[in-house]
């Protein structure tokens, strides 16, 4: 008996954003389903608009897993993650170890096409397109608590947004917020 796809489903139950209060709870099975969705955008746009070729389908399924590691560790908050280099280094350690003990939740034979989803290779163009569809979704997530009136994302909001722009040297990443981003601000009426 295998129990990876048991710990795969328990994603829904891992609450991102704990130390704020949040108009709407978010967890990770619904953002890691945003940036997938953002990261296949970012992609598709990579192709069709700038002549790359960047496997769009894979983008997307390593956005799917990126937060893997979390069914095990739960959403340790960024003010903390980075709060020091010591701190991130342990935190990467201990992602470590939750990712093997979800590899060894597989049968052998199929660890090797699970491995680079749950260990990602941080160097490939791919995990960076992922990355920005991460912070732009965490922004999407700050505009529209605030859009609820909820003031407690403002500086989150104001931090995501310089993080979102310092992936601009990525065209696909400037286009999509150039052409996207302020929809997210609008209400149902406004967006007809």
């Amino acid at each position: 008996m295998y129990n990876f796809f048991a710990y795969m489903s328990r994603m829904k139950l891992i609450r991102r954003w704990s130390l704020m209060k949040a108009v709407d709870e978010e967890n990770i099975a619904e953002h890691s389903a945003s940036v997938a969705q953002i990261a296949h955008a970012l992609a598709v746009i990579a192709n069709r608009c700038y002549g790359k070729s960047v496997n769009a389908d894979r983008v997307t399924t390593l956005a799917l897993y990126h937060e893997s590691s979390e069914v095990i560790t739960g959403d340790l908050p960024t003010p903390i993650k980075y709060y020091n280099p010591e701190i991130r280094r342990t935190y990467g350690e201990i992602e470590k170890v939750a990712n093997d003990k979800l590899l060894s939740m597989l049968p052998d034979e199929l660890r090797g096409d699970y491995r680079p989803l749950i260990e990602q290779d941080e160097a490939t163009y791919e995990h960076r397109l992922v990355k920005a569809a991460d912070k732009i979704s965490a922004y999407v997530k700050c505009v529209e608590e605030l859009k609820s009136g909820n003031r407690e994302f403002a500086k989150a909001e104001a931090a995501l947004k310089a993080e979102v722009e310092s992936y601009y040297d990525l065209s696909e990443v400037k286009y999509f917020c150039d052409r996207f981003l302020e929809s997210f601000s609008k209400t149902l009426d406004e967006l007809d």
